[in-house]
């Protein structure tokens, strides 16, 4: 006996389509049209199937006795191919990955070295290790974009596998399609595979191992070998070196297999710009937003250099990164006001380190005062009728 749900998506084919024989297209169209979901008594019972793709709708809730005869609809070609399940493969639609050249980069640190590698064109896994916000990133896009190389990134979690990977079997209009995966994307057309924050994965990376010795992998579910084409290579970077995060401040990092540890022959470790170069960094951005103002960018540098001294000291527990100097910058450009901008831009962290990097700027930049600072401010009118107020 079919449940009262089952009789509703009966009835309702019986007056849709005025015949007791509906298609499988034609259970999805149900289904859609009046959220009559779950069909798969029907579908995935032989004793309704009477053709390919094909069935007979049970009278008055029972099970038909004979099978009806097969009833040929003259669907289009297209549709009649939805009806199979086949097994395709997809080829990458992007035509062009090489990334474009940003107007405000600054070479520093290791990019002369990461360039050469990339150019090279030899296979050598690169491992880059830095605190948060140093360029780790960026100097890798940046060298691709110089050497016009094409540049697959992929931002690594705790759940990314093999079949996010490698690829995998997608249902596309009813067929199943295998979609090669970033990794065999960037294998195929001798690409840079960028694994970004490669700490944060678990063990289902491992997947990776036979790539980074620098060979073919086999695809077991469609049963295919792929080789890596001239010039694939893979950089990962990370916070850690794989070993984890002793003093917490990268939650969610793991500490990675050793043998996957050992298949990247190299390692460089990521430092923060030096003042020189994070002024004209910030010089850069400025010149982006139409402004100008050298002792600003000064300043900041200044300031976030003795953040940085004091936390290599274990003074404070946080730091101030090159990307949020980036981020004072762009503040500034919204709001005009230099003090609101490091404000806005270190609200991040908690009271007490907030206020003292307040007040550690307000004692570089003798131009501003940490007491012109309403907390709540949200607009003019605002400020106007507190004064009132005051007065």
């Amino acid at each position: 006996m079919l449940n009262d749900k089952q009789k509703k998506f009966v009835e309702t084919a019986y007056k849709e389509f005025g015949t007791d024989t509906i298609s499988r297209k034609q259970v999805v169209e149900i289904e859609t049209k009046y959220n009559l979901t779950g069909n798969s008594w029907l579908v995935n019972n032989s004793d309704y199937k009477v053709g390919r793709g094909l069935y007979k709708l049970p009278v008055d809730g029972e099970v038909n006795s004979t099978p009806a005869p097969v009833v040929k609809q003259n669907l289009p070609k297209n549709q009649v191919a939805q009806e199979h399940v086949t097994l395709q493969s997809t080829a990458s639609t992007a035509d062009n990955l090489v990334p474009v050249k940003e107007s405000t980069f600054v070479s520093f640190g290791n990019y002369k070295d990461i360039k050469n590698i990339i150019k090279s064109k030899i296979f050598y896994p690169t491992f880059i290790t830095g605190l948060s916000g140093n360029g780790k990133t960026l100097n890798i896009i940046q060298s691709c974009a110089e050497l016009k190389r094409e540049l697959v990134r992929v931002n690594v979690t705790v759940e990314t596998d093999e079949d996010d990977l490698l690829g995998g079997f997608r249902l596309v209009d009813g067929a199943t399609v295998w979609h090669d995966g970033p990794v065999i994307d960037a294998m195929k057309r001798g690409a840079v595979l960028l694994l970004d924050e490669i700490d944060l994965a678990s063990n289902k990376i491992m997947c990776l191992q036979p790539i980074l010795e620098g060979n073919g992998v086999f695809l077991k579910k469609i049963g295919k070998f792929v080789e890596p084409s001239v010039g694939f290579n893979i950089v990962a970077t990370a916070n850690t070196k794989g070993k984890g995060s002793d003093d917490g401040r990268f939650i969610g990092t793991n500490i990675l297999n050793e043998a996957f540890l050992e298949r990247f022959p190299v390692t460089f470790e990521q430092e923060y710009p030096s003042i020189k170069i994070e002024t004209k960094i910030l010089n850069n951005v400025m010149d982006m937003f139409s402004l100008k103002d050298e002792k600003f960018c000064e300043n900041l540098v200044k300031w976030a250099d003795v953040i940085r001294k004091t936390f290599y000291d274990g003074g404070v527990d946080e730091i101030i990164a090159t990307r949020r100097l980036v981020h004072i910058i762009n503040a500034y450009a919204i709001f005009k006001n230099k003090l609101k901008a490091v404000q806005v831009c270190v609200n991040r962290f908690d009271d007490d380190t907030k206020n003292s990097f307040l007040d550690l700027y307000s004692k570089v930049d003798a131009g501003v005062n940490i007491e012109d600072l309403n907390p709540g401010d949200t607009n003019d009118d605002e400020v106007i009728m507190e004064d009132e107020v005051d007065q």
